[in-house]
């Protein structure tokens, strides 16, 4: 059955990347760009991304392992626009995708065909439609959220993902692109709950897998005061 699932990169607390890039200079330079080397090093080095990138080398082990299922698990993608522009040129003539991808946007753009099957589709009528999209065209595979933050929110947010992978770094940006915010616009006493079904720890990075539940409200518990051994006053 087809998911539409997401996985990110973000360090412990909670940023994918450093702080956004304005424009002045190359990204490259940028502290954005810092922090989200950092954070995606793990994948980099990883013998089946390299693989994927046309690329020599690379570890073969966990991380590697992790990185080549996910790439197989996806029929078809679902990308932000700033995320297509910029990897435009340096994904080259055969981009590492493989599959449709659907670039949510409001600059409507003709399909961009690039080789290996890749394949760029400019979606102006909302997120909704472009996971649809992607549904429609993914094999009975997942429909896979390649970022960035922001998209995944706005996919979250309508209550479109079913399962979230979060590779945690052990390192503290203190500042940057947080993944998880306010954008959610979740009420003052309201969650979404997830359920873990997988970790995989690694020296490099943990790997979390979660289900999406979805939204529930936020319920006072009686704290042990339930006459128990626990029963406390306080």
């Amino acid at each position: 059955m087809t998911k539409v699932t997401a996985q990110l990169s973000v360090s412990v607390d909670g940023f994918y990347a450093g702080p956004q890039f304005d424009g002045d200079g190359d990204w490259i330079d940028s502290a954005e760009a810092a922090g989200f080397f950092r954070i995606t090093r793990w994948a980099t080095e990883a013998a089946a991304w390299r693989e994927r990138q046309g690329f020599a080398g690379g570890e073969r082990n966990a991380n590697s392992d992790v990185m080549a299922e996910t790439f197989e698990a996806a029929g078809a993608y679902v990308m932000g626009r700033r995320m297509a522009d910029g990897g435009e040129v340096p994904w080259g003539e055969e981009p590492p995708f493989r599959a449709p991808v659907f670039v949510v946007t409001h600059r409507p753009r003709e399909t961009l065909l690039r080789g290996g099957g890749t394949s760029f589709t400019y979606v102006t009528d909302g997120v909704a439609s472009a996971v649809e999209q992607a549904r429609a065209v993914a094999g009975g595979k997942n429909v896979a959220v390649a970022g960035g933050g922001g998209l995944v929110r706005q996919i979250l947010k309508a209550g479109l993902l079913d399962e979230l992978e979060l590779h945690v770094v052990p390192v503290v940006l203190g500042t940057g692109l947080r993944l998880l915010d306010a954008d959610l616009d979740l009420g003052d006493k309201e969650a979404i709950e997830l359920t873990p079904t997988r970790v995989i720890p690694t020296p490099q990075v943990t790997h979390i897998r979660y289900v999406v539940d979805g939204r529930a409200p936020l319920v006072l518990d009686d704290r042990g005061r339930g006459g128990g051994p626990t029963a406390t006053t306080n």
